[in-house]
């Protein structure tokens, strides 16, 4: 599949397609653990969801970074911008930046819950923090996209460095689309 921008440039390229909704399936996985009374059995519970746990993080933080890439990537198309259903909302700072934040406070102690539960260390990505601090300022900069109708008024946080193959990574974003792999996206943030 080659990406078509003719028609205007989607809001997102297909990534929504790979990730599912990080906070309630949080929730749900520790409110499954807390109806276990016996602690081996939460402890096999962990070992069995922690897997998808860390999958779901890493895939959410990579779709994370793929948002920035995204929009650094078309910024300067000079393009309307289809499907962005934000546009013309009205913006609540807490309400937009709610995901990211509750995926920063639970990522503080999950670590900790892997090592309680399955015994071992664990150690997040070392660009983990940094990519949700970036997608804060992302959200912020830009309001929650209310008022994004082209590609020129997408913002950029400061602290973002410029793409150095555009090319590159529109070919990277297609093939995670494909693949559904969005963790890869991590490893372009600079």
């Amino acid at each position: 599949m080659v990406m078509n921008f003719e028609e205007g440039v989607p809001f997102d390229p297909g990534f929504v397609q790979h990730i599912s909704a990080i906070i309630p399936n949080i929730q749900y996985v520790y409110s499954e653990l807390n109806k276990y009374k016996n602690f081996g059995q939460k402890k096999n519970q962990f070992r069995m969801i922690f897997p998808k746990l860390d999958e779901l993080v890493n895939n959410y933080v990579g779709f994370y970074a793929g948002c920035i890439l995204w929009a650094q990537a078309i910024k300067d198309m000079d393009k309307p911008i289809t499907g962005n259903f934000c546009c013309g909302g009205k913006y609540d700072e807490e309400e937009t930046l709610q995901e990211v934040r509750f995926l920063k406070e639970y990522l503080e102690f999950f670590p900790k819950d892997v090592k309680y539960y399955v015994g071992k260390d664990y150690s997040l990505h070392p660009d983990t923090f940094k990519i949700l601090d970036l997608y804060e300022e992302f959200l912020k900069v830009n309001e929650g996209f209310i008022s994004v109708e082209k590609t020129s008024d997408l913002k950029i946080p400061e602290n973002c460095k410029p793409l150095e193959n555009k090319d590159n990574i529109l070919a990277k974003i297609e093939e995670v689309v494909g693949n559904g792999k969005l963790s890869e996206l991590r490893e372009y943030i600079k």
